[in-house]
């Protein structure tokens, strides 16, 4: 029931004059008065309650005149104040402790209230000016509330308070139906977690969801992030950042053009040219997913990661930033200067020994220093021990190239092993560090002016010096060496010296007719320019030789058996000979000699095993 009742005296007389002259005022500043004809147009508004009322008119107006603890309905909306001054049922000016609830959880309320009930959009304004909607208060001076859509928009500041959550703008709307609220122009959000600096900013209240429109800094204790467009799902802890996404963590750095973030993993995902680097590593991909809590890396799409000691590029590449531990799929790439590992995949297996990589598929390993490579079908290495061992190959094997002169010397054998020389030298206390590589099993070598074949062979880098082990021959221009075991030592990309230990035997064609034989337990073969021009033989020497004068011609046979003798040569040609110890030699004419029995103990003529070419290297592996 609503109560109408006069206010006698001063007070009455008082509050008729500031509302009629307010009441005026008000209708200057905004519209003109409703009408009859507007309260049709629009739903009336209802007096529910006021402690005084004064109805008057003017022309065809109706007002109404309200006093303490007013309430007003217009539909399912209830509106409260102070005071009031209602025209036609349909415009209402509002004073003191405004407020209008609508449904059962949202309230918008300020100091004063213009209310046009034609178009249920509510203007208010003062000091204490907000909305409340469950848990979300609104706070501002002025205030534009649509009753029908239930959004709210201000243009001059505004605080967002939601539980721990507090967001401020100069300009905004918030949509209570959708409980969506949107930000423009010097968004701030501040957590508990983090702080946020935004042009644009769309705020999912119910899903406590942000999502960001325009230029957003986000700032937490130990990192900051920027973007122009995406979401950061407050609730779960999940977010999405793009358009010129950057992510900075003390001396780590991350960009992307969507970087994706879920806390409860610690888990960064970075799509499109993204990077993440800091004073040590660098990792660039088309798409990058990095874990906090293993520090384990996942790279895909011309993918790239390097540190202080290696880079590695791949298609794709998982490392352990722990153990430093990596897997690659794709042709792969990784360089440890000065050497170069490429392969079609690498994984890393467990072992006893603390594990080691597995390359597969077209291996190449090259020593860039020492201009050596390694190709083969697959490999196991370990970086800790610096250790490989390569298997296979496109021919059926692994091969050896190296660089000498220009000239490439090839080595072919069923398994090659590279690691590093860890010994004390005789004469030094300094460790000798440098690689020896290791070949066994039918090995092969082809170089245009050296061949050589042989069970075993080691090749000590930083001597560049070869063993061979296991019945080996050399061959160089018309000379054949053989032994238990052959040293052969290069100089300046040179042959500079061949050992043949045990069973030592030279044999050296002369006019690819007669064979001239040196033999003996130890023969030292020195070069210069990669020809023979010396040879030691110690230990049962023996020799045959064809002996020619002045004019090239041969005179005869010379046969010696002593001690020791040595040999100097020229053009590949013995020119003299000295002996020592009782030698006991014989000169048999030519026309006397049967040169298709003056042979050594021992002597094989093996130019059919000889290689010829690179593709000899595998004859007999070949279909």
């Amino acid at each position: 029931m609503i109560r109408l009742q006069r206010i006698p005296g001063f007070r009455y007389a008082l509050w008729t004059v500031w509302a009629v002259l307010l009441t005026a005022n008000l209708h200057a500043q905004t519209k003109p008065a409703a009408t009859k004809q507007d309260t049709a147009k629009g739903q009336r508004i209802e007096i529910l309650w006021s402690d005084s009322l004064l109805v008057r008119s003017r022309g065809d107006q109706k007002i109404n005149e309200l006093i303490n603890n007013v309430i007003l309905k217009q539909d399912s909306a209830y509106m409260y104040c102070d005071s009031a001054i209602l025209i036609n049922e349909i415009d209402l000016y509002a004073y003191g402790n405004v407020s209008i609830r609508q449904g059962d959880s949202l309230t918008v309320f300020g100091d004063s209230l213009i209310y046009d009930g034609r178009t249920r959009i509510a203007k208010l304004s003062g000091q204490e000016v907000g909305l409340a909607n469950n848990e979300q208060q609104l706070f501002t001076q002025r205030l534009d509330y649509d009753l029908n859509t239930k959004i709210a928009t201000y243009r001059s500041g505004a605080t967002l308070v939601n539980e721990e959550t507090q967001l401020s703008s100069r300009v905004g709307y918030y949509h209570a139906e959708t409980d969506m609220a949107y930000f423009k122009d010097s968004v701030e959000v501040t957590d508990e977690d983090f702080e946020l600096r935004a042009d644009t900013m769309v705020f999912s209240i119910d899903r406590q969801t942000v999502f960001f429109a325009g230029p957003t800094l986000i700032t937490t204790d130990s990192a900051r992030i920027y973007c122009e467009d995406g979401f950061y799902d407050t609730k779960n802890g999940q977010a999405e950042f793009a358009q010129n996404a950057q992510y900075v963590k003390a001396d780590q750095r991350a960009t992307a053009n969507l970087i994706r973030y879920t806390e409860v993993d610690g888990e960064y995902e970075l799509e499109g040219d993204a990077l993440v680097k800091d004073s040590t590593q660098l990792a660039i991909a088309d798409f990058i997913r990095y874990r906090e809590t293993d520090e384990s890396i996942y790279m895909r799409g011309n993918a790239r990661y390097r540190d202080a000691d290696q880079d590695i590029e791949a298609e794709e590449i998982t490392y352990d930033g722990k153990t430093g531990r990596y897997a690659t799929r794709g042709r792969s790439k990784v360089s440890e200067a000065p050497q170069i590992l490429l392969a079609d995949q690498i994984d890393f297996l467990e072992s006893d020994d603390g594990g080691y990589g597995e390359a597969v598929g077209r291996v190449v390993w090259r020593d860039t220093s020492a201009d050596l490579t390694i190709r083969s079908d697959s490999a196991i290495y370990q970086r800790e021990r610096d250790y490989l061992k390569a298997m296979g190959g496109p021919l059926g094997r692994p091969e050896l190239i190296t660089v000498s002169e220009g000239d490439s010397l090839y080595l072919a054998a069923d398994t090659l092993i590279g690691q590093p020389v860890d010994t004390i030298t005789s004469d030094s206390l300094e460790a000798d560090t440098s690689r020896i590589l290791l070949a066994y099993r039918d090995v092969r070598i082809y170089k245009s002016d050296l061949q050589a074949i042989s069970d075993s062979v080691t090749y000590h880098m930083g001597d560049s010096l070869f063993a061979f082990y296991g019945n080996p021959v050399l061959w160089s221009d018309t000379s054949q060496f053989s032994a238990d075991t052959i040293y052969m030592r290069l100089r300046n990309e040179q042959i500079d010296r061949i050992f043949l230990h045990g069973n030592a035997f030279i044999i050296n064609i002369s006019d690819g007719q007669f064979f001239n034989q040196i033999k003996g337990k130890y023969i030292e073969a020195i070069f210069r320019d990669n020809e023979l021009r010396r040879m030691d033989v110690s230990g049962n020497a023996e020799t045959i030789y064809y002996a020619k004068d002045d004019d090239g011609g041969y005179v005869g046979v010379n046969q010696t058996i002593c001690s020791e003798m040595v040999l100097y040569f020229g053009a590949n040609e013995v020119e003299r000979i000295k002996l020592f110890k009782q030698p006991d030699s014989s000169i048999t004419p030519m026309e006397q000699a049967d040169h298709n029995t003056l042979r050594l103990n021992g002597f094989k003529w093996l130019t059919e095993e000889r290689p010829r070419s690179r593709l000899d290297l595998f004859t007999g592996l070949l279909e």
